[in-house]
């Protein structure tokens, strides 16, 4: 059945947030904060990982990065883009009301565990492609591993960030939910390109939640997010210059 891939995607990031809530009245501040940081570390991995998986390419001349003026031009364009349209502040705005809807008032965390859990889940070539071959074939193996990626990080996220980490499961559903439902119309424009590209991008700002985990808030990585649409745009040009 096609869509079952994000259902399943969307209960295991309830099940690892709501998992890792009943832990977290057992643990000691020491112990959530290296959770965060083993977090954090574990992100800039998957983000370094995920871009270098997309710029290296190696042939006869050997090992040689691709892809870097793309790179660069995405988030250069994205920031900007980002910074007019403040997206960070209406990401915070969003989860304070949400906030106030789960009468969450004295949970200081819960704007920062709901904008990094959604940044990290929804954020990457996985969510993208994953959604696109549930809802073209009901193939939803690739969302299937995802949930369980998904289901982990989620756990460790609210065992030291709260609840604000659970609500996330919201912009998953929609998110995941509309690119399957558009598949079908978006499919025939989507190249192995423009899925590299993205991957590398999207890598690229997992990495940049990284940073924020492990050094507090340094970067406004909500405000690069419309640096994804850059390789898309690109590509799409491309194709009509053939």
């Amino acid at each position: 059945m096609r869509g079952i891939g994000t259902i399943v995607n969307v209960v295991a990031v309830l099940i690892g947030s709501c998992l890792g809530l009943c832990v977290k009245g057992g643990m000691k501040e020491k112990t959530q904060k290296i959770l965060v940081q083993a977090c954090g570390l574990a992100t800039l991995f998957i983000g370094i990982s995920g871009a270098l998986e997309q710029m290296l390419v190696m042939d006869s001349e050997g090992i040689h990065a691709q892809g870097t003026l793309l790179l660069i031009c995405s988030l250069v364009i994205g920031g900007f883009v980002g910074e007019a349209l403040d997206i960070e502040s209406r990401l915070d705005t969003l989860g304070e009301r949400i906030r106030r809807i789960v009468k969450a008032k004295n949970d200081s965390r819960f704007v920062d565990g709901f904008v990094t859990s959604s940044l990290v889940i929804c954020i990457g070539a996985m969510a993208v492609v994953g959604a696109v071959q549930d809802g073209l074939t009901g193939d939803c193996s690739m969302l299937l591993s995802k949930a369980v990626l998904d289901c982990i990080i989620t756990l460790v996220f609210a065992s030291s960030m709260g609840i604000g980490v659970l609500c996330s499961a919201v912009p998953l559903g929609i998110y995941q939910g509309a690119i399957t439902l558009l598949a079908v119309f978006i499919a025939p424009y989507l190249t192995d390109t423009m899925i590299a590209s993205l991957s590398m991008v999207g890598s690229v700002l997992i990495f940049g939640v990284g940073i924020n985990l492990l050094w507090e808030k340094k970067l406004r990585v909500g405000n690069l997010l419309p640096a994804l649409l850059v390789p898309i745009v690109y590509d799409l040009i491309m194709q009509m210059t053939r």
